[in-house]
C-alpha cells in the first residue's frame, strides 16, 4: 500500500514530468523507439506474408523460421547485440532485437489471414477476369484485414511493453525511469514507471482497436451481415414460439364443434333434419260434403 501511495505522489509531482529525465521526454523517446521498430517490422513481415499467402507456397517455412525469434529471449538478443560491434551505433541493438520480436506475430497472422480468405469469393473474382495484383488488393487483403490487424495489435503491444529493456542497454524510454528507481532504491519511482508502461500499452491497444474499426474496408458489409443474422435469429425465435403456441392450443381447437353445413346449397340456413321414427298425426280434416 505504501508503494502505491508513494507512486501516486511521484506521478503527481510536477518536477518529475519536466526536464530531460522527466516523464514527457521519456515518453517521447519510448513512442519514437516503438514506432520505428514497428515500421521496420511491417516493412519486413507484411510483404512476405501477403505474397506467400497469395501464392499459397512457402508460407509454412517462413512462419516456422520467424517463430524461431519467439524461442530466443529478447533480453538475451539485446545483450548479445550490445556486446557485438553493433553496440557502437547507439540504439540499433535495441531496434534489431525488437524487430526480431515483432516480426513473428505480423508474419503469422497476415499469412493465415490470406490463406483463410473465402476461396469461393477468390475464385469468383478470378473468374471475373481480375489480375493477380487486383485480386490481392481488392479481394484477398480486405478479407484478411481482421487477422492482419490482430497481428499488428499484438506486435505493437509487445514492442511497447518490451521497449523498456532499452534502458538496460543505455537507451531511452520509460525504462529509464524504472532503472533510475532501482539505482536510487526508490520503490515508488519503480512502481510509477511500471504503471506508465502499462497504461501506455493499454492506450495503444485501444487506439488500434478504433483504427481497425474505422479503416475496415468491409465494415459496411460486415455490419449488414451481423444485422441480417440478428434479424434471422429473431424471426426464427418468433416462428418457433408461434408453433409451440399452436401446438399447445390444438386440443381446445379440436374439441370445438364443427359448424353445420347446409344441406341445400340454395338455402343459406337449412333447418335441422327431422328426427327418425313415425311422423306425428296431423290435424283432422272435415269430411267432404255430399249432395244427393
Amino acid at each position: 500500500m505504501e508503494a502505491i501511495t508513494g507512486s501516486w505522489q511521484w506521478l503527481t509531482t510536477a518536477a518529475n514530468w519536466a526536464g530531460e529525465n522527466g516523464v514527457w521526454h521519456r515518453l517521447t523517446e519510448h513512442l519514437w523507439l516503438s514506432a520505428l521498430c514497428l515500421v521496420l517490422s511491417c516493412l519486413i513481415a507484411l510483404p512476405v506474408a501477403l505474397y506467400l499467402g497469395h501464392l499459397g507456397k512457402g508460407g509454412a517455412l517462413a512462419v516456422n523460421i520467424s517463430n524461431v525469434g519467439r524461442a530466443v529471449p529478447t533480453f538475451a538478443v539485446l545483450v548479445l547485440l550490445t556486446l557485438s560491434p553493433l553496440g557502437r551505433y547507439g540504439e540499433w541493438p535495441t531496434v534489431i532485437a525488437l524487430v526480431l520480436f515483432a516480426v513473428p506475430p505480423l508474419l503469422t497472422n497476415a499469412y493465415l489471414g490470406m490463406r483463410e480468405a473465402d476461396r469461393d469469393v477468390v475464385e469468383a473474382a478470378r473468374g471475373m477476369g481480375m489480375s493477380g495484383p487486383q485480386l490481392l488488393l481488392r479481394v484477398e487483403i480486405p478479407l484478411a484485414y481482421p487477422l492482419i490487424m490482430t497481428g499488428l495489435r499484438s506486435a505493437t503491444v509487445q514492442v511497447v511493453a518490451t521497449a523498456t529493456l532499452a534502458a538496460l542497454a543505455g537507451g531511452g524510454g520509460l525504462g529509464r525511469i524504472i532503472t533510475a528507481g532501482f539505482g536510487n532504491y526508490d520503490t515508488a519511482q519503480v512502481v510509477a514507471g511500471a504503471l506508465l508502461v502499462a497504461v501506455l500499452a493499454l492506450a495503444v491497444e485501444g487506439v488500434l482497436i478504433l483504427v481497425e474499426r474505422l479503416l475496415d474496408p468491409l465494415r459496411g458489409r460486415r455490419r449488414g451481415t451481423r444485422t441480417a443474422r440478428r434479424t434471422a435469429s429473431r424471426t426464427s425465435g418468433r416462428a418457433s414460439g408461434g408453433m409451440s403456441g399452436r401446438a399447445s392450443g390444438g386440443t381446445s381447437e379440436e374439441a370445438a364443434p364443427a359448424p353445420s353445413v347446409p344441406s341445400d346449397p340454395s338455402d343459406p340456413v337449412s333447418p335441422d333434419p327431422a328426427p327418425s321414427g313415425p311422423a306425428p298425426p296431423g290435424p283432422a280434416r272435415p269430411d267432404p260434403i255430399r249432395t244427393n
